[in-house]
C-alpha cells in the first residue's frame, strides 16, 4: 500500500471509508455461501447553468461542485471570458446550480448530442471537435522516470477501485506528483471533476498530467486538450481517433502502463528516457490492477 508520504502528496486523494459512496450488499458466492461486499454508490445529479436544466448525470457523489463546473467548461458552456458568481449545491434535491454573470442560451446545442463511448454511457452536447480549431499544447518534456514513479504511487494509492471496483479513476500529476485524484462510475465525470477543481482554484494546465484507469478515447483526448493539459496517460489502450487526435493537437499519448512497460503513440519525440526499464520491474501481483475498461 502508499506509505504516508505518498498520500501526504496529494491535494486531493480517494476516501474509500467515506460512508456515502459505497453500501455494504449481500449475496451469495460461487460456492453458495453467503457474502457481503462493498458496491459503489449511483446517485442523481443535476446541473444547471444560471436558470436553465443543463444535464442529469450519474455519479458517485462526491465534489458535486467540481462536477458541475468541470462538466459544464468541458463541454463550452462556460467560456473564458464569462464569471462564475455562484456554485450552490443542493443535497436535497440532488442539483448544482452555477450561477454566471452571461446569458444561457444554449437551446440548440442541447438538441444536439453525440453518444460517447463510455461504459456508463457519457454525452457530448454539440460538435465533438467544435473548439478545438487552433488549440496546440505546449511540448512539454515527459521523464519517463517520472512516468514509473507517478505509476507506482497511483496504484498503491487507497481507493474506490482497490475497495469495490466498478469506477474510474483519473489523476492531475506535475512532474513525479500526483496532486488531484477522482473517481466515479464514469471517466468522463471524474476528468470533469479535476476540470473543475483547475477552474476553481485557477490552475495552470500546461505543465501538468492527467492519469486515467480508462481507454484513451477520442473524447478522452478532446477533453484532456481542452483542459490544456498535454500530456495523457493510462493504463487501458487506445482508440485510432484518439490517436489521430492527439497528435493534431500535439498530445503526448501514453497507454498500456504496466510496471516498466508503456507505448506512446503521440509524441514520442516528447519522451526523455531517463531511466533504465529494467531498474522498474514488473508490477507485484498485489498492487497490480486492470485498466477498468479491460
Amino acid at each position: 500500500m502508499a506509505t504516508t508520504e505518498d498520500l501526504l502528496s496529494y491535494l486531493i486523494a480517494p476516501d474509500p471509508a467515506a460512508p456515502r459512496l459505497t453500501r455494504a450488499v449481500e449475496g451469495m458466492d460461487h460456492e453458495g455461501n453467503r457474502t457481503q461486499i462493498s458496491v459503489v454508490e449511483e446517485r442523481p445529479l443535476t446541473i444547471f447553468l444560471n436558470a436553465q436544466e443543463i444535464v442529469t448525470a450519474m455519479t458517485i457523489g462526491d465534489y458535486p461542485e467540481y462536477l458541475a463546473l468541470g462538466f459544464l467548461r468541458n463541454q463550452g458552456m462556460l467560456g473564458p471570458q464569462e464569471t462564475v458568481l455562484g456554485v450552490d449545491y443542493d443535497e436535497e434535491l440532488d442539483t448544482v446550480v452555477v450561477r454566471t454573470d452571461g446569458q444561457t442560451t444554449y437551446e440548440e446545442k442541447l438538441k444536439k448530442k453525440t453518444r460517447t463511448s463510455g461504459c456508463a454511457v457519457g454525452t457530448v452536447f454539440g460538435d465533438m471537435m467544435e473548439g478545438l480549431e487552433g488549440v496546440t499544447l505546449p511540448a512539454v518534456t515527459v521523464k519517463t522516470s517520472d512516468l514509473y514513479a507517478l505509476a507506482s504511487v497511483i496504484n498503491r494509492t487507497p481507493s474506490l477501485y482497490l475497495e469495490a471496483g466498478a469506477i474510474h479513476g483519473t489523476v492531475l500529476c506535475q512532474g513525479n506528483r500526483p496532486l488531484v485524484y477522482m473517481e466515479d462510475v464514469g471517466r468522463h465525470n471524474a476528468v470533469d471533476k479535476i476540470a473543475g477543481w483547475m477552474l476553481s482554484e485557477g490552475v495552470d494546465a500546461g505543465d501538468k498530467l492527467l492519469y486515467t484507469t480508462g481507454r484513451l478515447t477520442s473524447e478522452m483526448v478532446i477533453k484532456t486538450a481542452m483542459m490544456g493539459i498535454p500530456v495523457l496517460a493510462s493504463r487501458s489502450g487506445f482508440t485510432a481517433w484518439g490517436v489521430e487526435i492527439a497528435r493534431q493537437v500535439g498530445l503526448t499519448l501514453i497507454g498500456r502502463m504496466r510496471g516498466k512497460r508503456f507505448v506512446c503513440l503521440a509524441g514520442d519525440d516528447r519522451l526523455l528516457r531517463d531511466a533504465d526499464p529494467e531498474s522498474v520491474g514488473d508490477e507485484e501481483k498485489k498492487h497490480r490492477r486492470k485498466g477498468a475498461d479491460e
